[in-house]
Order: C-alpha cells, then structure tokens, then sequence
C-alpha cells in the first residue's frame, strides 16, 4: 500500500477574510481522500499564532483534527522542509515532515505572497500560486497594470496613497471626479472578498467610500462603473492551464459586495453562463491570458464584466486562492467542467508537487 501523503491544511489567517478561510479548509478537510492523504491542520488565529490540532479545535469540527495543542511554526529552514512543534513546557523543538502544503488563506498575509515566501524559504511544496503572481494578484494596481501590459480589457482607473488622502481629500477627489465618471468604486487594493469595497454616486459619497477603503490599505484604487453582467472562470493548472466553463453572479443588491457573497443569501448563481459558444469561448481565453500575465500556477478564478448592450468583455480582477468551499463559485465551475470537488483537491496537490519539481531543476548557488 503507497505511502499517504502528509498534508498541511493552514487556514484561518490575519486577515478581513479569516472566516472564509475557516470555511474553505472545513470543505476541503472534510472532503479530501483520507485513504491517500493524512491531514496536519493547522490554524493561524486573527492575532498571528500557529496552532495545531487541539488549539484548532477551537476553529474546526473536532471530529477532523488530531489531539494535541503545542504552538507551531514553520522555519524558512530547507534542512528541515517540516512543521515544527514547539514543547512550551520545555522549550524543545521537534519536526514533523509535511509533503504539501495547502494554503487555504484568503486576503492579507495568505494571498499576497507572504505565507508563499515561507513555505519557499521551507522548500515545501503548496498548493496555488508562487510568490510574484500572489503579490501581484493581491495588489489591484500592479494587476491592472500587467493586464494593461499584456493587452488585455480593464476598466479605467485611478489610485493614490492613504498619505496623500490624509494630506490633501479634496484634491484627490477632484482628481478622481475628472479623471472618471459616477459612479464609481472606491476599494483597498490589497484585499479580498469585497472587503472595504463601496459604491459611489457623487462626490460626498465618493469621500465616504474612500474613507472606508483607507482603513484597510495604504493604497487605495478607485475604478470607474460599468453596467455590466459579472461572470467568472475558473483556472487550473501550472504552465498549461485550462480554464472551466463559465458562471454568472447576479447579485441581489447594487453589488456582489461581502454581505452578498456570505450572509445574504439573495444572489444567484447561474452555471454554466448564458453566454454564446464565441462569447464563452473568448472569456476562457482571456481568462488563461490574465493568470499566464501574472505567472499564475495551480489555480485561480478570473473575474470579468460583460457590458450590456455592446457585449464588451472586461477583464475586472484574478483572485490567486479564491474561497474554496462546496458551493463557492470556483469548485462550482469545475465541478460544471466534470471535474468533481475531491477530484479536484487532487489535482491541486499534484500540481503542487509538479511545480516543486520544476523549480527544483533550477541552481541558485553557483558551484
């Protein structure tokens, strides 16, 4: 009998989006083949401590989690290419070899490279995207940018500094009333799941969504409205992705803001779009140019509006680990395309140790 894979399920996370992740790992924990997988979970509270197993329970369903509560971490040692327990009582370190790392955070400090870096100091393989394309992806402004570059459709925008706000709002928001036309969406560009995101019609509201988006970022982008349909893909793969069929969001409210996406239960799914075979097909492969733009690997979900009446298709944003329960939208679309949840659990970790292997061939110290 092979050998199971130890699996490393991190989840939770400093992040706006801590319990989206908290729900993702769930399905995935729940859902993954026991037979060819042990699972290490591992929970990272709202303040920044690892946690495994017993502490987790706090976070998960007992019944997916092993005993035991030390503190853990992972060091960017690749001697030791584990997770490393840490005795309180003593203060004696002990490691417990992980074969694959699954991610499951959203937003800050899971999406944007950090975690990523880490676990490439560890030379540990994961599951998603590398470094470059989680930061990029992550940032708004940097996207768009390498979308504008790599000729792709995105809506006009404008961006500036939380200092800049500080220091002088009522030329930022001249500026932006010139630059573009309400309304508009004022969001954090480092941030997830609409977090701090708002609609605005006019200036005064402009000032108010601003306002929102600087709690949450340095940064804040501000993109012009269009009236369009949204739909999504889905992307699987590491140098040769696919994409899935694509699904339309319509929203219940003005947007598919936080409240939509996870309380409210007023918007609807539609899988496969009701799109044309041309349409359909233009999506998926500007969906495959956006993630080879930010050199994606393993999996992402594209994000685009149609505009009505013209049929112009917009690139709006990549979300580099997207929320990952049952019925969110990207294993939705799979699951559309014929591949099941557990199949495609599958298929992550493969890619992750596809991409590991890769970037192994590579010499960094010249000998």
């Amino acid at each position: 009998m092979a050998k199971k894979l130890r699996v490393g399920i991190i989840f939770g996370g400093r992040s706006g989006e801590h319990e989206v992740s908290l729900r993702s790992a769930r399905s995935i924990i729940d859902a993954i083949d026991k037979k060819r997988y042990e699972i290490v979970p591992i929970a990272i509270t709202k303040e920044g401590r690892w946690l495994s197993s017993g502490e987790a329970q706090k976070l998960l369903p007992e019944s997916v989690l092993s005993n035991g509560n030390q503190p853990v971490a992972i060091l960017g040692d690749p001697t030791r290419s584990s997770l490393t327990r840490i005795d309180t009582a003593s203060g004696n370190l002990s490691d417990e070899k992980l074969d694959v790392v699954f991610p499951v955070l959203h937003g800050t400090f899971g999406e944007d490279g950090t975690i990523q870096g880490l676990l490439e100091m560890a030379n540990i393989p994961y599951v998603g995207c590398g470094v470059l394309a989680s930061a990029t992806g992550m940032d708004k402004v940097v996207m768009k940018r390498l979308f504008r570059e790599a000729g792709l459709p995105i809506v006009n925008f404008t961006w500036f500094l939380r200092t800049a706000w500080d220091e002088a709002p009522q030329k930022i928001l001249n500026r932006v009333a010139q630059e573009l036309q309400f309304p508009v969406y004022a969001k954090p560009a480092n941030l997830g799941s609409s977090v701090g995101i708002s609609r605005a019609e006019n200036k005064a509201e402009l000032k108010d969504a601003i306002t929102e988006a600087a709690r949450y970022d340095r940064k804040i982008i501000v993109e012009q409205g269009v009236d369009a349909r949204e739909v999504e893909v889905s992307i699987l793969g590491n140098d040769q992705p696919i994409a899935s069929l694509p699904g339309e969001i319509i929203p219940g409210g003005k947007f598919y803001d936080y409240e939509e996406k996870y309380i409210k239960d007023t918007t609807q799914l539609i899988i496969p779009a009701k799109l044309s075979k041309a349409l359909t097909t233009k999506v998926q492969q500007l969906a495959i140019r956006a993630f080879q733009a930010i050199d994606g690997s393993g999996l992402a979900r594209v994000d685009f509006f149609i505009e009505r009446g013209s049929n112009r298709v917009i690139v709006n944003e990549i979300n580099t680990m997207p929320g990952f329960t049952s019925i969110s939208m990207y294993p939705k679309l799979w699951e559309a395309s014929g591949i099941k949840y557990s199949e495609l659990i599958d298929r992550l970790i493969a890619l992750a140790l596809e991409r590991h292997r890769e970037k192994s061939r590579s010499i960094y110290v010249k000998l």
